[in-house]
């Protein structure tokens, strides 16, 4: 029987994946990093260091030193802050309502260590998750696509990966969900193509929070078929 969903952050409980990338994009450019704007849709679920050190292999064939991580993502936190409105996922608390019905354990596994939005979480879903229970960009070694962030998430929970599914709405997330042995549904709120979520091995695909609630029963029983 299924007992936990672990949710994915940006693009799935929040439409911040657009500011993410305006931050993104102008820290770069003030530091004169080589990027395309879609490319930070690819990077999402990476931590931040990891990301930077993308963008100074792209640009200057090296690492980024732990001081330009530390100045870089700063500057890209300021920016965030500045320009996020917050903005909650249309759909995400209607299936977090399916989630309680079911008496199912709700967790967040993010790769953000934007602390504005996890401290946001109680405010905006309130009752849905514990802070001991989420796994941030704070909390892991590896980010996504490796599969630390939802091993971190179902040791949290308490459960096994057959007694779990992921929300997810990003290549990496996927591929780290999958990679831990999670029926994996992908729900696509940006601009990538279908193909890439379901190539990244997603169970089943979805093109808003609002369509994977109202068909969320049929979720479950496809995730306990798979057992």
């Amino acid at each position: 029987m299924i007992k936990a969903v672990l949710f994915d952050m940006d693009g799935i409980l929040y439409d911040s994946m657009p500011f993410h990338v305006c931050a993104w994009s102008e820290a770069s450019d003030k530091y004169h990093l080589k990027y395309a704007p879609e490319d930070f849709y690819l990077y999402e679920g990476r931590t931040g260091e990891s990301t930077l050190d993308i963008l100074f292999n792209q640009t200057f064939g090296r690492n980024a030193t732990e001081e330009e991580k530390t100045v870089i993502y700063q500057e890209k936190t300021n920016c965030f802050n500045r320009i996020n409105t917050s903005r909650v996922m249309a759909g995400a608390a209607k299936a977090l309502e399916q989630v309680k019905r079911l008496g199912l354990d709700a967790l967040v596994v993010t790769g953000s260590a934007q602390k504005s939005l996890i401290d946001q979480l109680n405010n905006d879903f309130p009752g849905c998750f514990q802070r001991e229970k989420m796994v941030t960009g704070f909390d892991v070694r590896y980010g996504k696509p490796h599969p630390e962030p939802y091993q971190m998430g179902l040791a949290k929970a308490g459960v096994q990966a057959h007694e779990a599914i992921v929300i997810e709405n990003a290549p990496l997330g996927i591929q780290s969900a999958v990679a831990a042995g999670i029926f994996t549904v992908a729900v696509n709120t940006g601009p990538l193509p279908d193909s890439l979520l379901r190539d990244k091995g997603a169970h089943r695909l979805f093109h808003s929070m609002d369509a994977l609630a109202q068909d969320f029963a049929s979720v479950i029983r496809d995730a306990e078929g798979e057992r």
